[in-house]
């Protein structure tokens, strides 16, 4: 599977622009007929500071960025040296820099690419009202061949409400910047005939799909402190909650926030807050009372580069530990992670419903590199499951809320149902709900707790498994690095390389049985994550039996591990003697 597709940078510092130009390129794009992603690369400044936006366009779908970056448009340089690592350049790059903003970095050179020099600002100021960001991004559609009419229309939707006079002036910047495009001719492959669309496209964030999920999966309050980058999915949420008779609350801070999405479920609400890893830590006190107190609750954790406050715009798969084991004491709980930009509305959805008919706390692990990317994608097919909570009736006898059933679930009553008034807090308790100090409670009420999570059915939801069943290697992920594992296992086979991918969702859990059986046959695997100390290598080694021969293929953000990297991986593991484990 050959991708035939352009990788574009676009860089300048806070506030020149590239983010609206690169949202403007991508929706050109889409409206062509292409399919796209777009990523951003942000400092962590309120104002000002560093920022790139980072595209893929293809005439095939496409959640993952490639390897190299195609062409690099600068609308300036600043800051460029604190995020030139995360923009791989090779020697068939075209960078486009503006001689007025003064000479390409001598970092950006190392790979000897082609530099060709257009006066952006320059061109920019012999229209009236011109800007840079849509000269260059003129310039961009035009050498990759988007139709100008397109980029036309586009514009004029986005910049709708600003006016006629604005439009008129961004109109004549575009159009210089697509004359100023000669010089790339035969330079830069244009983009491959678009796809005719055969059916529904979206243009989605996975913070955006998971708000989606969220409301189809029954959420109807939700309680949460903005923390980029989670703030998108409640910004999504706000106001189609209100669509369906559902309220978003801003809280003060997250231990607020986690115990009033508490406070909504215990009154029967299927409740969600969105937060990040700093946030994550200030509710596991809440998520411990949601244990213990059998209430269902959503955790969206859109992951960030850590500890503490860490590199708050920047993707890392580092909350993995705290979410299995932050909780204090035996708290067992749900840990899900949504697989790429698209599986965020299927994850979303399910988490909800994993929370309302196990009564338990979960937590879904996405992160900023899924979060707050855009993918121009075929529309997903939407599940049609949703939130079932087996509640209590009305009652004349002894109402057991703790109730010690085959499955683990009791009924929840209602606050107000007749005849099933009961205690619920973070005391361990008896079966009726009175607080108990004795060991037989304890021990029946920690089985309860496991019971009714590690023996339900999951079905094969909990990982996506797909390659030939007879190769003897495979290739372990979770989360959005599975779409560069996908990519690179679709290299790799090319060239005569086969591997299965397992890919989890349900991260908690383990599924013992069910890995046992995706692991069939495999003697070598290679299990690939982003971040510093391998967490999820531990955590299968801790839970699974693997195979023989492990390599890992790790590290922190903010790198993103590209398809390539995956391929040489996967390579040396093929070579490697599987009697010797590495």
């Amino acid at each position: 599977m050959s991708f035939s597709s352009v990788s574009i940078a676009m860089t300048g510092s806070g506030g020149a622009g590239v983010m609206t130009a690169g949202q403007m390129l991508v929706d050109a794009a889409a409206r062509a007929g292409w399919y796209g992603l777009m990523g951003r690369s942000l400092g962590p400044q309120i104002r000002g500071g560093e920022s790139a936006a980072l595209l893929r366009l293809s005439p095939q779908p496409v959640q993952s960025p490639d390897d190299f970056y195609d062409l690099l448009v600068a609308v300036d340089w600043g800051n460029i040296e604190r995020f030139a690592s995360e923009l791989p350049l090779h020697a068939e790059t075209v960078i486009i820099s503006d001689p007025a903003q003064g000479p390409v970095p001598a970092l950006m050179l190392e790979q000897s690419p082609l530099v060709i020099e257009v006066p952006l600002k320059d061109i920019a100021r012999s229209t009236p009202g011109g800007r840079v960001n849509m000269v260059a991004l003129g310039l961009v559609a035009a050498a990759i061949g988007i139709p100008a009419a397109t980029i036309e229309q586009v514009l004029g939707t986005v910049l709708g409400k600003k006016g006629a006079e604005v439009i008129a002036q961004s109109l004549a910047s575009l159009h210089a910047g697509m004359q100023a495009a000669e010089p790339l001719a035969g330079h830069l492959r244009p983009l491959a005939p678009p796809t005719a669309a055969g059916q529904e496209r979206w243009s989605i964030t996975g913070n955006e799909a998971t708000g989606l999920g969220a409301l189809r999966g029954g959420v109807r309050f939700c309680a949460a402190y903005p923390i980029t980058p989670a703030t998108e999915v409640l910004e999504w949420l706000a106001p189609n909650l209100t669509h369906v008779g559902g309220t978003l609350v801003q809280a003060e801070d997250e231990l607020a926030s986690i115990n009033m999405c508490l406070g909504g479920s215990f009154g029967g609400v299927p409740s969600l807050t969105a937060t990040s890893g700093p946030g994550l830590a200030l509710m596991t006190e809440g998520l411990g009372l949601a244990v213990a107190s059998e209430t269902p609750v959503v955790v969206v954790d859109v992951m960030r580069g850590g500890p503490s406050t860490g590199i708050p715009t920047k993707s890392e798969q580092s909350d993995l530990n705290i979410a299995v084991y932050g909780l204090h004491g035996d708290a067992p709980h749900i840990v899900t992670a949504p697989l790429s930009i698209a599986d965020c509305v299927f994850t979303a959805q399910w988490s909800v419903m994993l929370a309302e008919s196990r009564q338990c706390p979960v937590i879904m692990l996405s992160d900023q590199a899924a979060g707050q990317s855009r993918a121009v994608l075929d529309r997903p097919t939407l599940p049609d499951f949703h939130a079932h909570r087996l509640r209590a009736e009305a009652a004349e006898g002894d109402y057991q809320r703790y109730a010690l059933t085959a499955d683990g679930v009791s009924p929840m009553a209602i606050p107000g149902t007749a005849g099933t008034t009961y205690t619920a807090d973070g005391l361990e308790h008896s079966p009726k709900g009175t607080p108990s100090t004795q060991a037989r409670h304890h021990q029946e009420q920690l089985d309860k707790r496991l019971r009714k999570l590690t023996e339900f059915d999951y079905g094969p939801a909990w990982a996506d498994i797909s390659g030939p069943p007879d190769a003897d290697m495979a290739v372990i992920t979770f989360g959005s690095i599975t779409e560069q594992v996908r990519e690179a296992l679709a290299r790799a086979a090319e060239t005569g390389l086969h591997a299965r991918l397992i890919a989890v969702r349900l991260l908690a859990p383990a599924r013992p049985a069910q890995m046992a059986a995706a692991l069939q046959g495999i003697g070598k695997l290679l299990v690939v994550e982003q971040n510093h100390s391998a967490q999820f290598h531990s955590l299968l080694r801790a839970q699974y039996d693997l195979p023989p021969l492990v390599h890992t293929l790790h590290r922190p953000g903010p790198l993103a591990l590209r398809p390539h990297e995956i391929v040489t991986a996967l390579g040396a593991l093929a070579q490697a003697d599987a009697c010797v484990a590495a």
